[in-house]
């Protein structure tokens, strides 16, 4: 998604107390980050923060690392992460955002931070064969996830894009995946995540509008 520049979001980032700017420092140690050792989920492309503001918001007893790659997007997620926070009467300790480049992961995570989920929720699907590498669901950036998802972790994973879906499976299975689940109408189940609620983003409000169907799946990290 492209997004205008926006020149109060650095400024407000770098005063904010849940931003971290140099997020290679906590590289196997996110845990003393957060002060305590609560399960560690990330989401991979935050985005505006809909997502990550809800969840985690619901969830205090597990910590939230949300990454993504533009000042602008992180600063509207502080933001959003900030107002569900007080509409709940909640102190922002179980989330942190960070900008990162996703394709140079393995310098911000590794085995020993112990990453029990991952959640990629509408990720730019890269049509052109030429680009695909790019994807976050492609084999070689599972395959970086996979160094620091324990065992028996799991990624969460929503598109609107059926190309991109039906190819994620495969690239899934060769990095050493199992499917758990798997739908084409994310709609239609309203279980589908295991008793969890189905937490909408902004994209998939829009998509569900257009009456585009919404795919999803979780797949299970399984030793090869």
């Amino acid at each position: 998604m492209r997004i205008r520049y926006k020149k109060w979001a650095r400024p407000e980032l770098e005063s904010s107390n849940f931003y971290e700017d140099n997020p290679e420092e906590y590289k196997g140690k996110w845990k003393s980050k957060f002060e305590n050792a609560n399960p560690l989920h990330i989401e991979l492309g935050c985005g505006k923060g809909s997502f990550i503001s809800k969840l985690a918001s619901q969830k205090q007893n597990i910590n939230y690392i949300a990454i993504d790659l533009i000042d602008a997007m992180l600063g509207l997620a502080k933001r959003n992460i900030e107002e569900t926070y007080k509409q709940l009467n909640l102190e922002i300790k179980n989330v942190i955002i960070t900008r990162y480049d996703i394709e140079r992961i393995l310098n911000i995570f590794d085995e020993t931070d112990n990453i029990e989920r991952i959640y990629i929720n509408f990720c730019n699907p890269w049509p052109r064969g030429k680009h695909h590498k790019k994807r976050l669901t492609h084999t070689k950036q599972l395959e970086k996830y996979r160094s620091f998802l324990k065992d028996g972790g799991k990624i969460y994973f929503k598109t609107d894009d059926d190309t991109l879906f039906t190819q994620s499976i495969s690239y899934f299975s060769q990095a050493g995946f199992q499917i758990e689940k798997i739908t084409h109408d994310l709609a239609s189940e309203q279980a589908f995540w295991n008793g969890e609620e189905n937490i909408e983003t902004e994209h998939e409000i829009m998509f569900k509008e257009q009456g585009i169907k919404i795919k999803a799946l979780i797949a299970k990290k399984i030793t090869i």
